[in-house]
């Protein structure tokens, strides 16, 4: 059979995030996705190498890989909007379900056994989903502080929520700690200082 499955993933730069706010730089979900997996595989080498971990970094990776397979057929759900009221939470659950359902049945039979669980979210399990999602909020967390950085108050709230909600994540998983402690500062100099921090 044709598979239109990789029509619909090329289409992830196309689909803009934030689209209900004003945004200093663009982004789309192409990019979002890649940032979390590269957050998702460090959290998880991180864990193993000093929390006694024994998660697959390669699968962290690509389970974050393919975490927003269900925008590629809803767009971008505004946070707030999709969290505020828990039916609606509900409902909004159902639909990206359905959406990662059709997605993976775009895939030749043989492939799809493979594809399910990586894509369908109430597949995964627990303490993969848990490492995926914080590093999808640390990946938020660092845009909001780099809007704000060129001046974009409109990432103000933002910040404070996800700040609020990462503090959860520090307690429960001590990598994020350890991610936020080790990596953010320089997320956030000039490449001209980087590259000076770099040979000191």
């Amino acid at each position: 059979m044709k598979s239109s499955f990789l029509a619909w993933i090329l289409r992830m730069p196309l689909i803009k995030r934030w689209a209900l706010m004003h945004c200093v730089k663009r982004e789309n979900i192409a990019e979002h996705s890649h940032q979390v997996a590269v957050i998702a595989h460090m959290l998880a080498v991180i864990r193993n190498s000093y929390f006694n971990g024994q998660l697959s970094p390669e699968r962290a990776a690509t389970l974050a890989l393919y975490h927003e397979c269900s925008e590629t057929k809803l767009q971008d759900i505004n946070h707030v909007t999709k969290y505020h009221n828990p039916e609606l939470t509900r409902e909004f659950k159902k639909l990206e379900e359905l959406a990662e359902i059709d997605c993976v049945n775009t895939l030749p039979i043989e492939l799809r056994e493979h594809f399910r669980p990586l894509i369908v979210q109430t597949e995964v399990s627990a303490e993969y989903k848990q490492l995926v999602k914080a590093a999808d909020l640390i990946s938020a967390y660092l845009k909001s502080q780099d809007e704000q950085r060129f001046g974009n108050d409109e990432f103000a709230h933002v910040k404070i929520r996800l700040g609020q909600m990462l503090e959860e994540y520090r307690k429960q998983l001590p990598e994020v700690n350890y991610f936020l402690d080790t990596f953010s500062d320089s997320c956030f100099v000039s490449v001209d200082r980087l590259s000076a921090e770099d040979h000191q």
